[in-house]
């Protein structure tokens, strides 16, 4: 792992990150259309607009010579209120963790996620890192220090 270049993406990176994205969500069972389907221009802006916002968002990727970028992690800062546990009034939220097929089982993706909490780590003030792991990412997160929360998460969805 001691060759893996990691560097921290730009807006020039937010289509790649869009390509990621779709093969995660597709691993995951997820239906993600072809390259035309609505959510990917929703996508696509959201990671152009959020990727100069470096004080609060970071996204660390892997770059291949002929492919360009095949790996990369995300992760936001959220305000959060204190607690008896953890005073921080910060959390992350580390997200978006994808390795192009080819490139799997190589430690691309744990370079990007330790490169990212070492951002989370120096350059914030987050108390906690929080995650949703898959299958696919459970035992990397776990031998990162990564536990399961006493309090699943639950979702509701708005519709409009």
């Amino acid at each position: 792992m001691a060759d893996i270049e990691v560097r921290r993406a730009t807006p020039d990176d937010a289509e790649a990150l869009v390509r990621l994205r779709g093969l995660m969500l597709d691993a995951m069972g997820t239906d993600v259309g072809d390259e035309n389907a609505p959510w990917r221009a929703v996508a696509l802006r959201y990671f152009t607009e959020q990727l100069p916002a470096t004080e609060r968002f970071a996204t660390f990727v892997v770059d291949d010579p002929a492919a360009g970028v095949v790996a990369g992690a995300t992760g936001h800062l959220n305000s959060h209120a204190p607690g008896p546990n953890d005073l921080s009034v910060a959390r992350g939220t580390l997200y978006n963790v994808s390795t192009d097929p080819e490139f799997r089982r190589r430690g691309l993706a744990r370079a990007c996620v330790i490169a990212l909490l070492d951002w989370f780590r120096d350059e914030t003030p987050a108390g906690q890192i929080e995650l949703h792991a898959t299958q696919y990412g459970d035992q990397l997160y776990r031998s990162l220090g990564f536990v399961e929360s006493r309090y699943p998460a639950q979702r509701l969805r708005i519709t409009r």
